[in-house]
């Protein structure tokens, strides 16, 4: 509803325009006035439903409440009821802060600032004097929520897991470590991007997978058609224990990446248009043709290393070539992992380094919640695949 223009006069009259959103200025004070308008009628509404059980309550004056607001300490009159029941939802008991205010400090933290420099930026911006340690019991907050996400129940099929990793580092111990974050990123039966997790590393190799992989089943899924990984050691195995009839599929993007690493700058464009003949063959027959030929041409023999690489995962690359063109286009156009990774080293490198597991894990959900919430639509070449998957594996593809 839009505020009349008369109305929007008579608040301004007599003020200097620069102060009304400054601190105590016009903009704190409708921010005091229409909460004390919302608390009253909160009693009244409280005052009214009490006279229904025919129990004699009034009003009984207010009490004082100083509350920090996304811009300033404001305080209200909070009002009181004779008997003590009135417990008010706008600003309720205990609460020190308004509305809006520990979203603002999560929006901060999701961004990389620490607890220091949140503290700094909203004493600098808005003369906010907070403590760290409110603000780590704001941010701390989302942990709760984290645990609740983490053990949600999932879907009982998915059509592609992409499980995908990065480092981080975090303390233990006294010493900063290199620990590993590995996310999955799934995607169901609609085409819709769905993040089923993410865990941080505790121990190395294929106890801590098969760890995650019972974790996953005991959340609901049944069956993944197609687990799409970037070729660590043990992770197939602990897959196909948990998920026997999966296809595990080695991320064409990551051995794109690593070769990549092997080449010198100026090269890589040439590289990367030679690299498609092997990932684009007919069959995979074809694919070893277009391997040997690379390694047998003149930038396998620049960079040897660039067809061992794809020698030592070929098996898992096999599968890739048994998919049609759509359900490939799927697997290799991952842009929604690669655009979810570019965001979190993001939110890593103005990080630095963690003070705890705990720490990372905050940051990284709020992280991933974030562009979760830019998802909209599925890939424009789902409804192809889709019809692939139907047919490839038959009852196992079930949309509900």
């Amino acid at each position: 509803m839009a505020i009349k223009k008369d109305t929007l006069d008579q608040l301004l009259s007599g003020r200097d325009p620069k102060e009304v959103f400054s601190k105590d200025g016009l903009f704190d004070e409708l921010k005091k006035a229409l909460a004390e308008r919302v608390l009253n009628a909160e009693l009244d509404d409280h005052l009214d439903g009490e006279a229904v059980g025919g129990r004699a309550n009034h009003r009984n004056g207010y009490s004082k409440k100083t509350v920090l607001t996304e811009t300033s300490k404001i305080d209200i009159k909070i009002p009181r009821d004779r008997e003590g029941t009135f417990d008010p939802k706008l600003i309720q008991r205990y609460q020190r802060r308004f509305p809006g205010f520990d979203e603002k400090i999560v929006s901060m933290y999701a961004r990389g600032m620490t607890v220091r420099e949140i503290q700094g930026h909203l004493l600098e911006l808005y003369g906010l004097e907070v403590s760290p340690n409110l603000v780590s019991t704001i941010t701390d907050a989302i942990l709760e929520t984290v645990a609740e996400w983490q053990n949600r129940p999932l879907e009982a099929m998915y059509p592609l897991i992409f499980f995908d990793a990065l480092r981080v580092k975090i303390r233990d111990e006294g010493l900063v470590r290199n620990k590993a974050v590995y996310v999955a990123l799934g995607v169901t039966p609609e085409g819709t991007k769905d993040i089923l997790g993410l865990w941080i590393e505790t121990s190395e190799g294929a106890k801590f997978w098969l760890r995650v992989m019972n974790e996953l089943k005991n959340r609901g899924i049944d069956d993944i058609l197609i687990a799409v990984v970037d070729g660590l050691k043990g992770f197939p195995d602990a897959i196909n224990a948990v998920f026997p009839q999966t296809i595990v599929q080695t991320c064409i993007v990551h051995l794109i990446r690593n070769s990549m690493d092997f080449a010198s700058w100026k090269d890589r464009k040439a590289i990367a248009a030679e690299l498609k003949t092997i990932y684009r063959a007919k069959d995979a027959d074809a694919g070893r043709e277009a391997l040997e030929a690379f390694d047998a041409g003149p930038w396998g023999i620049k960079y040897p290393a660039i067809a061992q690489s794809w020698r030592r995962n070929w098996e898992q690359v096999i599968p890739f070539f048994a998919f049609p063109v759509a359900v490939r286009r799927i697997i290799y156009t991952t842009n929604a992992i690669e655009s979810l990774n570019a965001k979190l080293r993001r939110a890593v490198r103005t990080r630095r380094h963690f003070p705890t597991d705990e720490a990372a894990t905050k940051l990284l959900y709020l992280v991933l919640r974030q562009v979760a919430g830019e998802w909209k639509m599925p890939p424009r070449e789902w409804c192809e695949a889709k019809t692939q998957f139907a047919i490839m594996f038959d009852e196992r593809f079930v949309v509900v």
